[in-house]
C-alpha cells in the first residue's frame, strides 16, 4: 500500500512564506504528474498548479508570480513554495499525483495540510 504524504502547512502572517512537500510513501514508487488543491469549508477544490514529469508547470491565476512549484527527482518530491501570502490563500492544500511502479500508474490524494495566513 502506497501514501502521499504532504508536509509544510501551518500557521503564517501575511506577506509570510511556506514551503509544502509532497512525495510517495514508498520509494518504489516514481511520482509522475503532480497537482496541488486548496479547499476551503463549503467550496469544492480549486487548482493552484501543476507540474508534469517533464517539468512543465501551469498556475492559478491568483498565484502566479507568488507561488512556485518545482520537482526533486533524487528525492522523488515535489514543492510548492508560497510567498507573499495572503488570507485569501488559506485552506487545505491537497497534493494529487500519478504515481507509477513498474508500468503501472495510478492517481492518487493526500491526506491534506492546513494553510493559515492571518494578520
Amino acid at each position: 500500500q502506497v501514501q502521499l504524504v504532504e508536509s509544510g502547512g501551518g500557521l503564517v502572517q501575511i506577506g509570510g512564506s511556506l514551503r509544502l512537500s509532497c512525495a510517495p510513501s514508498r520509494s518504489d514508487f516514481s511520482l509522475n504528474a503532480v497537482t496541488w488543491y486548496r479547499q476551503v469549508p463549503g467550496e469544492q477544490r480549486r487548482f493552484v498548479a501543476s507540474i508534469t514529469s517533464g517539468g512543465s508547470t501551469n498556475y492559478a491565476d491568483s498565484v502566479k508570480g507568488r507561488f512556485t512549484i518545482s520537482r526533486d527527482n533524487a528525492k522523488n518530491t515535489v514543492y510548492l513554495q508560497m510567498n507573499s501570502l495572503k488570507p485569501e490563500d488559506t485552506g487545505v492544500y491537497y497534493c494529487n499525483a500519478r504515481l507509477r511502479r513498474y508500468n503501472v500508474e495510478n492517481g492518487y490524494w493526500g491526506q491534506g495540510t492546513q494553510v493559515t495566513v492571518s494578520s
